[in-house]
Formats: C-alpha cells, structure tokens, sequence
C-alpha cells in the first residue's frame, strides 16, 4: 500500500527485454536501504524490486499485463519515473490509500499556468461497466496520476484537472509531462467499494 506521495523521481538507466516482459533498472538516491523483495511504487504501478547493484541501482520487473495497463512499456532510458517505498502502517496518511494497480492510461490534453501554479487536464477513456465499478473522479476527490496522489477539479465523465504546485512540478516528473504525454491512473478505492455495494 503507498499514499502517492512520491519520494523523488528516479532516472531509468536500462531497459531489457525478456520475453513478455521488461527489467527496468533505475538510479535514486535510496537505492541503499532497498532491499530484495520490496515493493516500490513506479509512476503508480506496484512492482518488486529483484536486483540491487554495485553502482547505485535497483532492477525491477514488468509485467506484460502491466506493460498494456500502464505507460511503463513506453518508457525510454532517461525518462524521470515517480518512485515510492510502500507506506508504514505507523505514520501519517499524508496522500490518500493508494494500491499501486493502474486502472488505466490518459492523455495529458491541456496544461495552463495560473497564480504560480499548473492546471493539467487528462482524458481518458472508460466504458459504462468501468464506471459503474467506480471508475471515476469526483469534484475534490481523490486521484493518482503516475503514483502522485492529487485532488481533482473540473471533474468530466471522460476528464479532469489537477493543480501542480511548483514543488511537485520540480521534484516528480510532471515537470515532463506537456499535450500528448500518456499517465497512469488510479482510482479512489473508496469510490470503488461504495460503487460495489451501491450498484447504479
């Protein structure tokens, strides 16, 4: 479980094919209290770290399955990924409950600087069985956007905004995200259990 406050943004060194999935090694500065086994999320996607080397990085693996859900296939050496060590059940719940399971991607399609901070706006595309599950935002509700834990504006069917604020433009990489930019989503599981037992 994380909270989507993310510690910093890891810069992907490696990339290696393995079949149907993919080992993606990255640097951070954390790398040393890693240890093997552990989950860390990436861009909001859970995965295990299975390597740790000599020179300062961590090897984790994906998934096919995760590849097609998430943006992680289309990552490139150099990209800046949003890396979080798992939440400890003792401290405080800064973000919101976060599973570290991307429901799905979205396009970044509109960014605006107001008053210092960064209005994005991200459309995805959800079928009327997805919504029902609770697949949806809500006016001042909870989402995470590549494993950021955000409060929603302007919320659409197909559509909503998030205000960045320049701390979390500079030290995740939102600071990359521009028109086009692809960004895993997850949902507020709250919403999703409410939907479950409160079928529409």
């Amino acid at each position: 479980m994380f909270s989507g406050i993310v510690e910093e943004a890891a810069s992907l060194v490696e990339i290696r094919r393995d079949g149907g999935n993919v080992h993606l090694t990255l640097r951070c500065s954390f790398t040393d209290e890693l240890r093997i086994d552990q989950s860390v999320a990436h861009n909001g996607v859970c995965l295990t770290v299975v390597a740790i080397h000599d020179d300062g990085t961590y090897t984790v693996t994906a998934i096919e399955e995760t590849l097609r859900r998430s943006n992680l296939g289309q990552l490139r050496v150099g990209d800046l990924v949003n890396v979080e060590r798992c939440m400890r059940m003792n401290g405080r719940l800064d973000g919101h409950i976060v599973q570290g399971h991307v429901d799905c991607t979205a396009i970044c399609v509109d960014t605006e600087e107001v008053d210092g901070s960064t209005y994005f706006k991200f459309a995805y595309t959800c079928s009327p069985e997805l919504v029902r599950k609770g697949y949806v935002t809500v006016e001042k509700g909870s989402v995470t956007v590549n494993g950021v834990s955000l409060t929603v504006c302007d919320s659409e069917p197909e559509s909503f905004r998030v205000a960045i604020i320049p701390y979390t433009f500079e030290h995740t990489n939102f600071c990359r995200i521009a028109k086009g930019s692809v960004v895993n989503l997850e949902f507020d599981i709250i919403g999703k259990y409410i939907a479950r037992i409160i079928p529409g």
